[in-house]
C-alpha cells in the first residue's frame, strides 16, 4: 500500500497498514533545521515519508499600497515575516462594488500549474491534496475583517450572494482540478475562535448553512474526497459541518478545548479525523519527552479502528522546537502500525 492509497483509504475509514501523518504546513525555518539545504516542502515531506502533500491554487499577485500585495479576489494582505501574509482589505464594501466585482476566472490554466507540476512528480506515490475554500475565507477577506462581521448583522442578503459567488468559483476549479487527476480537496476556512463559532449557531446556519451543502455536495458529486479544517471550538456547529458531507475533521483544536476521544466516539464511525499534536503549546514551548506523550496518547487515542491521520493541532509553524516536530515524526513511525499498541 503506497501513501495515496494510505490516505484515501484513512478517509474511508478503514483500518489500514498504518496511520497516515501529513502536515498543511511546515515552516521553511524548522525544514531548514532538521534538513538543512534549503529543500522545499514537498521534498521534505517526500523524504521523511510523509503521506501526503498540499497544494494551494495558484493567483497572481500585484504590488499594493504600503508594502502590501494584491492578489486576483483584490484580496490586500501585509506580510508578516511567517508563511502566510495578514489580510487588510479587499475590493467589496458595499452592494455597488459587489455587483461589479469579477472573481478570478477559475478556468486560467495558470491556476493548475504548481498542482500539475506536484501531480506529475509525485503523483503516483503521495496523496496531493488541493487547498480550496467553502464559505467563510474568501467572503470574509474581500473587506476588512470588521466590515464583513457587521454586514453579516447588517446585509445578510448580501452576504449571501458574496458566499454564492465565491462558492461557484470554488466548485468550478474544484472541476478543472479533478480533471488533472486530483482526488482529494481541503477547505481551510476557520468558523471560530476558542471561545466559539464567529457568529452564533443560528446566524452560521441561516447565512451560510445552504451554501456550505451546496459546496461539499458538488464536491462529493464529483468524486472528490473532502477534508474539513477549521480552527476554534466549532461544537456548536459541528453536526452542520459533518451532516454537509465531508469525509475528514481537522484539527480537532485542542487550544479551544476540542477533545480527541470525543470526537472520536461520536463522530468515528462517520468521518475521518486528523490531528491534534498540540503546536501552539506542546511543539512551540515544551520539550520532547511532552511531545512523545501527547504523540503517543493521540494514536491511542484516535487511531484504533482506522480513520485517522496524525498531524499537528495546526501547523508546523515558525514557532514549532525542530527537536520537537523530529520527535513527533519519530514517535509516529514507532507506533503507526495496525493492529496500534502503545508500550
Amino acid at each position: 500500500m503506497n501513501s495515496k492509497e494510505r490516505i484515501i483509504g484513512a478517509l474511508r475509514r478503514e483500518e489500514i497498514d498504518r496511520i497516515p501523518c501529513f502536515e498543511w504546513m511546515i515552516d521553511q525555518k524548522v525544514i531548514d533545521a532538521i534538513m538543512p539545504g534549503g529543500i522545499s516542502y514537498e521534498e521534505f515531506s517526500d523524504r521523511m515519508d510523509l503521506d501526503a502533500m498540499f497544494i494551494d491554487i495558484d493567483y497572481r499577485k500585484q504590488p499594493g499600497p504600503d508594502g502590501a500585495t494584491v492578489n486576483e479576489w483584490g484580496m490586500v494582505s501585509k506580510h508578516t515575516g511567517e508563511a502566510h501574509s495578514f489580510p487588510i482589505d479587499g475590493p467589496i464594501h458595499n452592494i455597488d462594488e459587489f455587483k461589479t466585482y469579477t472573481p478570478p476566472d477559475a478556468k486560467d490554466p495558470y491556476r493548475y500549474g504548481t498542482l500539475e507540476k506536484m501531480l506529475e512528480k509525485y503523483g503516483d506515490e503521495r496523496a496531493i491534496v488541493l487547498h480550496l475554500n467553502d464559505v467563510w475565507s474568501i467572503p470574509s477577506r474581500l473587506m476588512p475583517f470588521d466590515d464583513f462581521i457587521m454586514m453579516v448583522m447588517d446585509e445578510p442578503d448580501l452576504v449571501r450572494d458574496i458566499v454564492n459567488m465565491t462558492v461557484d468559483v470554488n466548485i468550478e476549479m474544484a472541476r478543472e482540478a479533478a480533471g488533472r487527476g486530483v482526488q482529494i480537496v481541503s477547505t481551510g476556512d476557520d468558523y471560530a475562535y476558542n471561545s466559539g463559532p464567529m457568529v452564533s449557531p443560528a446566524m452560521f446556519e441561516d447565512i451560510f448553512g445552504d451554501a456550505l451543502y451546496r459546496v461539499m455536495g458538488a464536491f462529493k458529486e464529483m468524486g472528490l474526497y473532502v477534508i474539513k479544517h477549521t480552527d476554534g471550538n466549532i461544537m456548536p456547529i459541528i453536526d452542520l459541518i459533518i451532516d454537509s458531507g465531508i469525509d475528514c475533521l481537522d484539527p480537532i483544536d485542542p487550544v479551544a478545548g476540542m477533545n480527541l476521544g470525543e470526537i472520536k466516539r461520536k463522530y468515528g464511525e462517520r468521518i475521518c479525523i486528523k490531528g491534534n499534536v498540540d503546536c501552539a503549546n506542546t511543539l512551540t514551548l515544551h520539550g520532547v519527552e511532552e511531545t512523545i506523550g501527547e504523540t503517543k496518547k493521540c494514536i491511542e487515542t484516535a487511531g484504533p479502528g482506522g480513520g485517522y491521520i496524525l498531524s499537528s493541532s495546526n501547523t508546523i509553524h515558525a514557532s514549532v522546537k525542530p527537536e520537537n516536530y523530529t520527535a513527533m515524526l519519530d514517535t509516529w513511525k514507532k507506533y503507526r502500525n495496525y493492529p496500534i499498541s502503545i508500550d
